[in-house]
């Protein structure tokens, strides 16, 4: 159930791919309350006006889940762009290929199936935007080990940084993910080679401009 406020973003996110819709639809049905790691249309809006401005030739999607995020992000590729999707779950590979050719993308986005951490230094690209949505207690594993991949004027934009409020709250819980996240946010913070700010778009989204 969404509150009053998300139901007027939704409503206000502007027109979305038609396959979007479809895609949440059927996300729901197969994965039921994991259903909720969509990014959904307010943040997906985001990310294809950020695509389109950026512009990029080639993004890394560190995390796709059903594919709705990375077709988000396809809309913004130049003509001969691609987006590198990892994606450790294959429960949902018939998804995720079928919402990619309903989008007529299939030549723009490769799925890589396996873990992040083996799987980012095997590509071997210069990327002008990586996403981090996968394992909130690998952030600061996904952001090392992506950083030398990203070009100088490229973007990190890395989603749920405010971990649905408790990275603000007084005594922070312990869970690994938590804690995980609270490190993610301050090594950013202090890193002299980047320059960002956090979102307070959905769960909050780092974006991280390279310097």
């Amino acid at each position: 159930m969404h509150s009053p406020l998300d139901s007027y973003l939704y409503d206000h996110a502007g027109e979305m791919p038609p396959v979007l819709e479809w895609l949440e639809s059927e996300t729901l049905k197969q994965a039921g309350h994991h259903s909720k790691m969509l990014a959904g249309p307010a943040l997906g809006r985001f990310l294809i006006e950020f695509s389109k401005l950026v512009a990029p030739q080639k993004i890394l999607e560190i995390g796709t889940f059903t594919g709705y995020s990375a077709i988000c992000l396809a809309q913004g590729l130049t003509s001969d762009g691609v987006l590198d999707a990892l994606e450790k779950d294959e429960r949902h590979a018939n998804l995720i290929n079928e919402s990619i050719e309903k989008a007529g993308l299939k030549s723009k986005i490769k799925i890589h199936f396996g873990d992040a951490k083996e799987l980012i230094p095997q590509m071997n690209k210069e990327y002008d935007i990586v996403f981090i949505d996968a394992n909130k207690r690998e952030y600061c594993s996904y952001y090392n080990l992506a950083f030398e991949l990203v070009k100088p004027g490229g973007y990190i934009l890395a989603d749920n940084v405010l971990w649905y409020g408790k990275v603000a709250e007084t005594t922070p819980p312990n869970d690994a993910q938590t804690q995980e996240i609270l490190r993610f946010n301050e090594m950013v913070k202090n890193d002299r080679r980047v320059s960002g700010f956090i979102l307070p778009l959905r769960d909050g989204l780092y974006i991280i401009r390279k310097l």
